[in-house]
C-alpha cells in the first residue's frame, strides 16, 4: 500500500481504538508508518482523513446488515426470509449478534453524531451517505426494492434508521435490558396490530 491507504487504515484504526475527538494527526501517523506531510498532501486535512476514515468504517460495518461480511459467506447458498418480518428479524439477529465485536463501531457513531452540530464538514460529508444507508436498511430489513419503489423505501428506512439508532444507544447504556432481535419482532408486531404481542416471555 501506499500512503494514502496507509493513512485511511491508520486512522480507521485511530477512530475505533481513541475515538474520533481524542486523535490526533501524530496517532494516525504513528499507526500508519508514514509522516505528517502526508496527511495535508494526500487528504487535506486531519479532519478530512478521519470523515472518510469514519464513513468507510461504518461501509465496513455495513457488512452485517448486506451479508457481505465473512461470517455471510457461510449463508450464501440460504434462502432469503419469505417473510418480511422473518427478514426483520434475522437482520437484527445477525446485528445484535455482532455488538461484541463492534461495540467500537456503536461508540464512534454515537461520538460523530455529537459532533455534527459543531463539524459544517462532517455533517456535509455524511448527507449522501445517511441517505443511501437508509435505502440499504429497507432493503436489507424489510425486503424493499429501493428502484421499485423509492418512496416506500425511503419512509420504511427512515423508520429502520430511527430504530437502529435507539436500539445502539441502549444497547451502550445497558445491554442486560436492551432489545433482543425477537424483542424487536414483537414489538413491530404489537404497533401494527395495535395490541401487545402475543409472546410474554420475560428474557
Amino acid at each position: 500500500m501506499g500512503h494514502r491507504e496507509d493513512l485511511l487504515e491508520g486512522a480507521k484504526r485511530c477512530l475505533l481504538e481513541k475515538g474520533y475527538a481524542r486523535t490526533t494527526a501524530r496517532d494516525i501517523v504513528a499507526a500508519s508508518g508514514t509522516n505528517l506531510a502526508s496527511i495535508g498532501y494526500h487528504y487535506g486535512s486531519k479532519e478530512a482523513l478521519l470523515n472518510l476514515a469514519f464513513l468507510k468504517v461504518t461501509e465496513e460495518w455495513g457488512d452485517v446488515l448486506t451479508k457481505e461480511g465473512e461470517e455471510a459467506e457461510a449463508e450464501e447458498e440460504r434462502e432469503v426470509p419469505a417473510e418480511p418480518l422473518d427478514q426483520f428479524r434475522e437482520t437484527w439477529e445477525r446485528v445484535i449478534g455482532s455488538y461484541e465485536q463492534t461495540r467500537a463501531v456503536w461508540q464512534l457513531q454515537m461520538e460523530v453524531i455529537s459532533r455534527i452540530d459543531s463539524d459544517p464538514e462532517l455533517r456535509k460529508s455524511l448527507a449522501g451517505p445517511q441517505r443511501e444507508g437508509r435505502d440499504g436498511l429497507a432493503e436489507n430489513m424489510l425486503g424493499i426494492d429501493p428502484e421499485a419503489e423509492p418512496e416506500k423505501a425511503r419512509v420504511a428506512g427512515l423508520f429502520c434508521q430511527a430504530l437502529l439508532a435507539g436500539v445502539m444507544v441502549q444497547w451502550l447504556m445497558d445491554t442486560d435490558s436492551a432489545p433482543s432481535a425477537q424483542d424487536l419482532t414483537d414489538g413491530l408486531k404489537a404497533v401494527l396490530a395495535g395490541r401487545e404481542p402475543v409472546r410474554q416471555d420475560l428474557r
